[in-house]
């Protein structure tokens, strides 16, 4: 049986890897994520403190930054507070902008700083309302 949790999670992925096929990266990183668990749990079972359990959850999504936006909350990648919306003001706490922090995290420019369901829901109402040929037409008209 495995002593360490190193081999445990080696254990645990290499059987995983002889039911599924998987690709080098795909082992790495579920390598990588079944450790941290066995780590926090290990550390739960210890008695260590669950701020120190959550941080390492932080850490975890500042090592993917594009997982700190979820479907019903965004994670703030400087303190780790939780919101449905990452606001300038927030940012600005910060001395950052939105720009500014999307590069800092390497988060793709494009991407909302909102909650994934709140993204959806207003798409929904712009299409609802057809905003999108409203927009389109005003364009047109000014153009001219």
């Amino acid at each position: 049986m495995a002593t360490s949790l190193t081999e445990m999670a080696a254990e645990i992925v290499k059987a995983q890897a002889a039911v599924a096929p998987m690709t080098p990266e795909e082992i790495e990183l579920i390598l990588k994520k079944t450790f941290e668990t066995l780590k926090d749990m290990n550390a739960r079972e210890n008695g260590v403190a669950e701020a120190q359990v959550e941080r390492s959850e932080l850490d975890l999504l500042r090592e993917e930054p594009i997982k700190s936006i979820q479907a019903n909350k965004v994670v703030n990648l400087e303190d780790g507070s939780e919101c449905k919306v990452l606001t300038n003001r927030t940012l600005a706490k910060f001395g950052l902008t939105t720009k500014e922090y999307k590069q800092k995290w390497s988060i793709p420019l494009k991407t909302p700083l909102s909650a994934k369901s709140l993204t959806a829901k207003r798409r929904k109402w712009a299409k609802d309302r057809n905003l999108g040929q409203i927009l389109k037409d005003a364009r047109a008209k000014k153009a001219k």
